[in-house]
């Protein structure tokens, strides 16, 4: 055989032999085959073309088999093309096996693709979470105003997970519990004295329907007294209605002054008559002088009767009695 001929087939063999390495990830395949885990240089080469990195896959394979889950790579490769991440599935498998937690793999898929933690989700159906509220303002009937915190013990409801209201819904339910309970109170010292009141009523009310959480217990922080807001109210209401009745009071002057300024235009308006009036009788005595409806001595005998009232009034004013200075004391 020739040299040429030879080194060509050496160049080949090693072409063909990268060609095959960069399609068929050699170390996995062997670390899957070391595990039990059989996968074909087929399924390598399919998820190479499908531009999804085979370790991605096989790593989670290889744990779910020595867990003892029975899965198959198709399975996983469904869920990792669907937008899922096959790694946290396969943790909380894994997790919620240890647990004796019931959990099939298409509803931990489910509940991946839903957008939750499905891992931590199992983490919480074992260790149960805490949750606290903010500081949650009621008015009691007597108007006085409490300020409670509480802490809501909670945990995962694998069944509600899908579709169930989170922890906003919880904090918002019971949030809405204690206004109801503080406020159905007759006096704020009802609440103080018992504050286990308000945990009581807000868990018969079963406020984690419809939730992916199932509440165990509701215990009230801290409780503490507010302002007095029926006393607020009441001092706001009476200002309101001072407010009131000085408005009501200027309308009613405002009224007045105008009404005098009324009977003051309309006395002007009558003395201008009269002044007219005053000034048209000297007018027509002449034309009646003029006309013969009116005699000379009829004229003297009016000025006379004219001056002779005159005269009686001044008398009598001068005759009126005066008080003295000891009869004003």
């Amino acid at each position: 055989m020739e040299p040429i001929l030879i080194v060509g087939i050496v160049v080949l063999a090693i072409i063909f032999f990268a060609v095959f390495l960069s399609f068929i990830p050699m170390g996995l395949w062997i670390s899957a085959m070391a595990s039990g885990v059989h996968v074909s240089f087929a399924t390598l080469i399919g998820m190479k073309i499908r531009r999804i990195q085979p370790k991605r896959l096989v790593y989670p394979l290889i744990k779910a088999n020595k867990a003892g889950l029975d899965l198959s790579v198709s399975k996983l490769e469904t869920h990792f093309l669907a937008g899922g991440n096959v790694d946290r599935v396969i943790n909380a498998l894994i997790a919620a096996q240890r647990a004796n937690i019931e959990m099939a793999f298409e509803k931990a898929c489910a509940i991946d693709l839903a957008g939750r933690d499905v891992f931590q989700a199992v983490q919480m159906s074992v260790t149960p979470k805490v949750i606290e509220t903010p500081v949650v303002a009621a008015i009691a009937k007597d108007g006085i105003e409490l300020r409670a915190k509480a802490r809501v013990t909670v945990r995962t409801n694998i069944e509600r997970l899908v579709g169930g209201a989170g922890e906003e819904t919880v904090i918002a339910r019971v949030g809405e519990g204690i206004v109801t309970t503080v406020g159905s109170a007759e006096t704020h010292k009802q609440v103080l004295e018992n504050p286990d009141l308000i945990s009581r009523t807000v868990l018969a009310k079963g406020l984690d329907a419809g939730t992916a959480y199932e509440i165990l217990s509701i215990d009230i922080a801290d409780v503490d007294v507010g302002r007095n807001i029926g006393a607020q109210l009441m001092m706001d209401q009476a200002e309101a209605d001072r407010r009131i009745a000085q408005a009501k009071a200027e309308e009613r002057r405002a009224m007045a002054v105008a009404h005098e300024q009324e009977m003051k235009a309309a006395v002007q308006e009558m003395r201008a008559k009269v002044v007219e009036a005053e000034a048209d009788v000297p007018r027509a005595m002449a034309d009646a002088l003029r006309s013969g409806k009116l005699g000379v001595m009829d004229y003297y005998q009016m000025q006379n009767t004219i001056a002779d009232t005159t005269m009686r009034d001044s008398i009598a004013k001068a005759s009126a009695p005066t008080s003295s200075p000891e009869q004003k004391k």
